[in-house]
């Protein structure tokens, strides 16, 4: 946070250096931005295969076969959910919401990717759909589904205001995770990570550029869909400060549950290929 005052005299070239145009860190012009026709075609015939409802203040996981799409609605009332993903077969390959963002920008839809963590580096899902794409950035610099948030945990909420509380999404996750595959709780907290926001509308304050957040547009009907470009394990909290328009971790705020389901299409999308391994050699020079 930057201080109210500053505590050094600006040099006399500072409106020249405050000038100076920015340049964009990872130009993305090299990546294939993907044709989505095909893959709305691929909806035609479709068979739902799974569906889980995932309880207001709880998270629960679920897997996604390569090649099957799944959605993320709202059913109830407007929601918030916090979204990690996983290669099925190794824990280890996760979802990197940093180099997402960084690829992407600070807020997700249609045509953006989930890029996996180093070494491995390749798309664990596509987003195909985005039923709050209209709202793009309001005044306030907000828009929805973010990589910029953590995820709440009881950490940070100890460190801030006391307390054990256990439905933060981290520890929601944790014990979703844990169920899913066995592991103890404290080997499971081990694989939690940095979430995609899912309907969650957030920025930074210009002023002092602080992480924002506010009232979701999110509705019952809304969803967001994803395409898996490999075996996928989800799982998906329904945050404890449901629109998040008052309070991040909370038992007051009004929640609500959020629905997951997995369609199987008929056929692959045309021209989608399974990702394969990152092409760096991984010799770092030497």
């Amino acid at each position: 946070m930057k201080p109210e005052t500053p505590q050094h005299r600006a040099p006399l070239d500072a409106s020249a250096r405050k000038a100076v145009a920015p340049v964009i860190c990872y130009p993305v012009e090299s990546l294939t931005r993907p044709d989505l026709a095909p893959f709305h075609a691929a909806r035609e015939g479709w068979r739902l295969v799974s569906s889980t409802l995932v309880p207001a203040r709880e998270a629960r996981c679920f897997d996604v076969p390569q090649g099957h799409f799944f959605r993320i609605s709202s059913v109830e009332g407007p929601q918030v959910g916090d979204l990690n993903l996983w290669n099925a077969h190794d824990l280890g390959e996760r979802f990197f919401s940093g180099k997402t963002r960084a690829l992407h920008g600070t807020h997700l839809s249609s045509g953006d990717r989930m890029w996996s963590n180093l070494p491995h580096l390749r798309p664990l899902a596509l987003i195909t759909e985005d039923t709050l794409d209209w709202y793009g950035f309001d005044a306030f610099g907000g828009s929805v589904h973010d990589v910029i948030g953590t995820r709440c945990d009881p950490y940070t909420h100890n460190l801030l205001s006391g307390g054990q509380y256990h439905h933060c999404c981290h520890s929601n996750l944790t014990r979703a995770l844990a169920a899913r595959t066995g592991l103890p709780l404290h080997q499971a907290e081990a694989h939690i990570h940095d979430v995609l926001n899912v309907f969650m509308c957030t920025g930074f304050t210009r002023d002092t550029g602080q992480y924002f957040m506010k009232a979701s547009p999110v509705r019952p009907g809304d969803y967001l869909e994803f395409f898996a470009e490999t075996d996928l394990i989800g799982a998906l909290s329904a945050c404890p400060g449901g629109d998040c328009s008052a309070e991040h971790s909370s038992d007051q705020a009004a929640c609500h549950p959020l629905l997951v389901e997995v369609f199987q299409p008929q056929e692959a999308p045309e021209g989608w290929t399974p990702p394969g391994p990152n092409a760096y050699d991984r010799s770092h020079g030497l």
